[in-house]
């Protein structure tokens, strides 16, 4: 439950600046134990469960064939039974959302791992974060090159390291210590990437616009997942291989842990997918988290509040997946689709493409 005076007695949220903690700390010091506890305990959710998503944009019907679709679905299907899987033989949070990552990792379908976009240079950049609701740890890494899994070398800086986050040549390095899986460059080649880098490049001669700020009218492309294991731990992951055309070293919301990624007991497990940028500066997984923590807003409101509310104010394009701690899900989005799929204790999976789904 969330607590009652005196507030002092809990940390995860007090980081929040000031000016804006303190309204929502008054209001969850209230003594009314209904405006408390942002994680309900039992109801509707489910025992354990597990949320995923391949990333957000203008998805249409007008832009994908029928064969197109079924691939989507059927790697979404097989991320979720890889995650699923572990949940149901009593395996952790953190191993099932690293279980599912890896799957979309390894599908040039998805922005992310094999099938990352590329750099103006012409090369792949990777970011990936994972993060543990039980104890706060996490462990994030970006622009690194030539990891197959970057959830993976994220999931290692956590275990093996006292930090937090690690970057480029100096987070491969260490990941090698505890052999991480490497691959050559080839390895992330595919032509449909190669060719939106062209466009990328083409459009930025046509139009002097740099072409980091240029979408390719398609997705924004990330992946991630959430899960609640058996033993009510939530955890978060997600991977990227950031903007097409990315120039100078630039790297997204998806390694911030609180812009990208976040998960506390107390509250839900977020994994978010869009424009970097924005979410960097609202905070977005950890502004989710904080509302149901400060204010008692249930995840579905708390989570449209910002998606639908925070960053539609600011044209802002995106997405967010999340489970709390009673197993009550939200994957919700302010674009015309997102890739994404659940499978709840008991249930089957779902997955679905398009916003109306």
């Amino acid at each position: 439950m969330w607590p009652t005076v005196p507030c002092v007695r809990r940390s995860p949220f007090v980081s929040v600046a000031s000016v804006l903690a303190v309204p929502f700390l008054l209001v969850a010091c209230q003594e009314d134990p209904e405006a408390q506890g942002a994680v309900p305990e039992g109801g509707d959710g489910a025992e354990y469960g597990l949320v995923i998503h391949g990333g957000a944009g203008t998805i249409t019907p007008e832009n994908m064939t029928p064969e197109r679709e079924a691939e989507y679905h059927e790697a979404l299907e097989e991320a979720l039974a890889e995650g699923y899987r572990t949940l149901e033989e009593g395996g952790s949070a953190l191993d099932a959302v690293s279980a599912a990552v890896v799957v979309m990792e390894d599908s040039p379908l998805f922005n992310a791992g094999r099938g990352a976009v590329f750099t103006a240079e012409g090369t792949n950049e990777l970011d990936a974060a994972i993060m543990d609701g039980e104890s706060l740890n996490a462990g994030a890494v970006g622009g690194v090159t030539g990891i197959r899994n970057p959830v993976e070398l994220a999931r290692i800086v956590m275990d093996e390291s006292p930090h937090v986050f690690m970057v480029g040549e100096g987070a491969e390095t260490f990941g090698r210590q505890y052999a991480v899986e490497e691959v050559d460059e080839e390895y992330f080649f595919t032509e449909e990437r190669w060719e939106a880098l062209q466009r990328a490049l083409e459009a930025e001669e046509e139009t002097s616009v740099a072409p980091t700020v240029l979408e390719d009218g398609k997705t924004l492309g990330t992946v991630g997942a959430a899960a609640l294991d058996r033993n009510g731990n939530l955890a978060a992951a997600t991977s990227t291989g950031g903007m097409t055309a990315k120039r100078f070293g630039r790297i997204g919301d998806v390694p911030v842990i609180g812009a990208g990624t976040y998960a506390n007991n107390e509250t839900c497990a977020i994994s978010t997918t869009g424009h970097g940028e924005f979410f960097i500066r609202n905070v977005v997984a950890y502004d989710i988290c904080a509302r149901m923590g400060y204010t008692g807003a249930d995840v579905e409101e708390a989570a449209d509040a910002v998606i639908h509310g925070v960053l539609v104010d600011q044209d802002a394009s995106g997405g967010a997946i999340a489970i709390d701690g009673g197993g009550n899900i939200v994957l919700t989005m302010n674009t015309p689709g997102m890739y994404r799929g659940h499978r709840l204790a008991g249930e089957d999976p779902v997955t679905a493409i398009y916003q109306d789904d």
